[in-house]
């Protein structure tokens, strides 16, 4: 279920769920969402729900509608991505895990981050019985065997399974990042926030680094151990 979180200079003012074929934006109190500032056009944008997917239109409005500082007309929103309108800040928001804590946001990612070496922690080591024949459908299934294990908070001792190619976790507008399964192993990079997240203390300095099981994964004050079957 997709939503979308408006703020105004950081301060979250609503959040709206998407469950409309169409919602409309703007300054006009007929609008699905209203945003009362003389910088919205008063028929400004709309979302469009076609199937799972959520596309946004500008509606020739006076000041655009911008997505990660970019003016668009029409585009397909992606997880956190964030629509500016005027001032305003609406970042989209996509959470199937209903049955997760809020702070831990697991969804399907629309752009993985940049792979590492595959030279790194290469799937051959510890793995030989694959041999040179191994099919690479053999080898996805190896690496699909992992999960991330909560130590601390009020979910400390809950273990997810990471199904998904991208798996997002942290706290929406404080620390995020993404944990990506890949051929060769899962790669740890920092997708949004002031600070970045650490890596057994050690905090993450390019744009991925790869994970080995036993890692401790810190982030928006909560430590998560990567466990790798």
């Amino acid at each position: 279920m997709g939503k979308l979180v408006v703020s105004l200079d950081g301060v979250v003012i609503k959040e709206v769920q998407i469950t409309k074929d169409k919602t409309t934006l703007g300054r006009q109190p007929y609008n699905d969402i209203v945003i009362d500032n003389l910088a919205v056009s008063g028929e400004h944008a709309v979302l469009q729900m076609v199937g799972g997917d959520v596309f946004i239109e500008d509606l020739n409005s006076t000041n655009g509608t911008y997505i990660n500082g970019k003016a668009v007309k029409k585009q397909l929103l992606a997880h956190n991505d964030t629509v500016e309108i005027g001032k305003y800040k609406i970042k989209y928001l996509v959470d199937d895990s209903s049955e997760y804590e809020k702070t831990m946001i697991m969804r399907p990612g629309a752009a993985a981050p940049p792979a590492f070496s595959a030279s790194v922690n290469p799937l051959q080591s510890g793995h030989s019985g694959y041999g040179g024949n191994a099919r690479p459908a053999a080898a996805a299934a190896a690496v699909q065997a992992a999960s991330i294990k909560v130590l601390n908070g009020a979910a400390a001792g809950r273990e997810v399974t990471l199904t998904k190619v991208v798996t997002t976790v942290g706290k929406p507008g404080v620390q995020v990042a993404s944990i990506t399964r890949r051929p060769n192993g899962y790669a740890f990079a920092h997708v949004e926030g002031a600070s970045r997240p650490s890596v057994n203390g050690v905090q993450l300095v390019g744009d991925s680094v790869p994970l080995r099981n036993g890692d401790v994964i810190e982030l928006a004050g909560t430590q998560m151990q990567f466990i790798h079957h």
